[in-house]
């Protein structure tokens, strides 16, 4: 490999803002921040709004679209424009 062409690969934390969830793990992103750990070492804190401690998927509280109503507009367009170019 060439020297000085690749960014670090250290050990930072991910913090979740939405329910304060903190993982270490490690990235090429930097950060001005830094954050000490249960562990007693200091790393870099990268600030993200959704992680698997906070996505609906993941949580287990899914919002579900009422997919049903989206069908039946879809079949009620769909059926217009086929009499339409039937009548034709």
């Amino acid at each position: 490999m060439k020297k000085e062409i690749h960014p670090e690969y250290r050990e930072v934390v991910f913090q979740d803002t939405s329910s304060d969830f903190k993982f270490v793990t490690r990235s090429t992103m930097s950060s001005n921040e830094t954050i000490t750990m249960e562990d007693g070492k200091t790393y870099p804190v990268i600030k993200v709004e959704v992680s698997s401690a906070s996505h609906p998927f993941y949580t287990g509280k899914n919002v579900f679209i009422d997919t049903a109503g989206r069908v039946e507009k879809f079949r009620n367009r769909y059926s217009k424009k086929t009499q339409q170019s039937e009548s034709e």
